[in-house]
């Protein structure tokens, strides 16, 4: 019993650390935690190092992180977001599953595939994996943005086409009248289901979780919003739905609830590890056997329906009047299978429809696209060519000129334009954000398009003739170019830099700028003066501590040129307790004698002094 006990730590334990050691290394190299995860999976699998033998029972057990994964989205869609996006679900998504359908069922029979089996496979390959796609979408930020919506819709559209798919190969096998009763049965529990779900989340939910909440007991809470999610889920299955399915609609159906931030917050640490988990268990279910028996089939699979199901979704984003780069990231993105495909493959098998080589094929032609996708993404991001903004409404400088120049028009130059227009200094202001410019300009600015790191533009911005140059650009390496440029080609400007942070002030001080300002210092000033005074200090204290702060600051600065960043430390007030003095050794009279040369002592005694005037009080 221990030893079956310390075999399944040891499994526990391999798994997590291949995880751990695998996906932030992979995120590292540019390639996304998702490809690092598989790899992890291939390495610890049973066709690699086999520490896992039987990767179907973790893969149906991590199959739970793509279902909170579902949840948390559905969190995020109100019931009136969700229907605004009816056109995208049920026009963009329906058209995408059809189209790459029927190119895919083409590319079977032409193949030498049964149409059956043809029409299976091909369905299969087009229901892509969520969670790969919207992990992808998720790291790199896309997915509140509106292409990451669309995307999401077609995921949608995909997880309720497999209902009516695993219906069709039930229709497909040897039909009997018992099959079509039970087809009419299943979808009637499907109905009711959905019934019960939405029932009890709307009457039901809300008022368990105001009950639980008095209670204060976090656990409980936690418990809860697992027994919400999987009991959804567990609800679904049943009913011939998907997991996945029945967990989306109750994150929708919670998503007005006043619970949903403290859902997802319970939620999300048991999502994070199971997604990562199921990964891991697609990459141990790779069987390389299989494609090192059949590699050329399997190659030529992977490679066709990859292609084939890229060529649809391209042809159908533009028909949707979607831009190409668009078109072309999605198709990088989606063409792949996903999760499902097992699924439908597996009841397939079970109806006589596929046996078990087209099975295996099958699986391993989905798993390596999974493994292919994140490479096509980035191959396709680094190749698309950065998109050309939308200069609609905006004007670039072209012969202008004025006494300052103020370079980059975010929070902080907004707060410094206002001090210069309140003088009615003539003040030409330059950013490179499109929409900012166009935001600004319904308050009243005149702000000019253009990039301050490009010597013509600066020119053109009046540059050669500003008495000063304000830089107030929200970037160290954008602003450290925009100083050697002006240094260099316009040396009679005075220029005023916002600095990011001391080791940048430090850089922009050896630049001899003429004004270089931290930009959180003096907001960080005022913020410790009121806090200060709102725990009891009069103003006059208050500020008297600032002044001393200040002054400290400046000479740590001042020090720190000369003598490097952690120069000027003892002029820092510390929070670190210090250490009680060690009682000096006994030291007999006779070595008690003062020092040969008088000098010394004189220097040791000024030390001893400066050091016990820099202590802190």
């Amino acid at each position: 019993m221990a030893e079956a006990s310390s075999t399944e730590l040891v499994q526990i334990v391999s798994v997590l650390g291949a995880g751990v050691i695998a996906a932030p290394l992979f995120k590292r190299a540019g390639l996304g935690s998702v490809l690092g995860y598989l790899a992890a999976g291939i390495a610890i699998g049973p066709f690699g190092l086999k520490v896992i033998s039987a990767p179907e029972a973790v893969l149906h057990f991590a199959e739970l992180g793509v279902v909170m994964f579902l949840f948390v989205i559905g969190l995020e869609m109100r019931p009136s977001r969700l229907w605004g996006l009816r056109r995208e679900i049920f026009g963009l998504g329906a058209a995408q599953v059809c189209v790459c359908g029927a190119l895919l069922t083409g590319l079977g029979v032409l193949a030498g595939l049964p149409p059956a089996v043809a029409f299976i496979a091909a369905m299969g390959f087009v229901l892509s994996s969520t969670a790969a796609i919207i992990q992808i979408l998720d790291e790199s930020g896309e997915t509140p943005t509106p292409a990451g919506q669309r995307a999401v819709s077609i995921l949608l559209l995909e997880d309720l086409a497999i209902v009516p798919l695993l219906a069709l190969v039930a229709l497909l096998a040897p039909a009997t009248g018992t099959n079509v009763r039970a087809d009419w049965t299943n979808l009637a529990m499907a109905a009711g289901a959905v019934a019960v779900v939405v029932a009890a989340g709307r009457w039901l939910l809300n008022p368990l979780f105001a009950l639980l909440s008095a209670a204060r007991a976090r656990e409980v809470m936690t418990a809860t919003a697992l027994v919400v999610v999987l009991g959804t889920a567990l609800l679904m299955q049943v009913s011939g739905l998907s997991m996945a399915m029945g967990a989306f609609l109750a994150g929708v159906l919670l998503s007005g609830s006043s619970y949903r931030h403290q859902l997802e917050a319970d939620i999300e640490p048991f999502r994070g590890l199971l997604l990562g988990l199921f990964f891991m268990a697609v990459g141990m279910s790779l069987d390389l056997k299989v494609v090192a028996d059949d590699w050329l089939l399997v190659a030529l699979a992977v490679a066709g329906y990859m292609v084939v199901k890229a060529v649809g979704i391209f042809g159908v984003a533009l028909a949707f009047r979607s831009g190409w780069r668009e078109a072309v990231s999605r198709s990088a993105l989606f063409a792949q299978g996903g999760e499902f495909a097992f699924v439908l493959y597996a009841a397939a098998v079970a109806e006589g429809l596929f046996d078990p080589r087209t099975n295996a094929i099958m699986a391993s032609t989905v798993i390596l696209s999974m493994v292919l996708t994140p490479l096509c993404v980035i191959a396709a991001r680094r190749l698309l060519p950065a998109p050309a903004p939308d200069l609609n409404g905006v004007e670039a400088p072209d012969g202008l000129g004025g006494s300052v120049l103020l370079i980059g028009f975010g929070r902080f130059g907004q707060m410094v334009s206002q001090a210069l227009l309140a003088r009615d200094m003539d003040v030409t202001i330059l950013d490179n954000d499109p929409e900012m410019i166009r935001g600004a300009a319904e308050f009243g600015f005149k702000i000019y398009y253009g990039d301050g790191t490009n010597l013509d533009v600066l020119r053109a911005a009046g540059a050669g003739s500003a008495q000063a140059i304000c830089i107030c650009i929200d970037n160290q390496k954008g602003t450290d170019k925009v100083v050697e440029l002006c240094k260099a080609a316009f040396p009679s400007a005075g220029l005023m830099v916002r600095a990011y942070d001391r080791g940048h002030a430090l850089r922009l001080l050896e630049e001899q700028v003429e004004v270089q300002v931290r930009e959180t210092l003096e907001s960080a000033f005022l913020f410790g003066r009121e806090t200060l005074e709102y725990l009891g200090l009069t103003p006059e204290e208050a500020e008297e501590t600032i002044a001393d702060i200040r002054r400290r600051d400046a000479e740590r600065l001042c020090l720190e040129q000369t003598s490097g960043l952690y120069a000027g430390r003892e002029l820092l007030h510390s929070n670190a307790p210090i250490p009680e003095p060690k009682p000096a050794p006994f030291t007999p009279p006779r070595h008690a004698a003062q020092p040969l040369n008088p000098a010394a002592g004189a220097i040791a005694a000024k030390a001893r002094d400066a050091a016990d005037a820099a202590t802190p009080g």
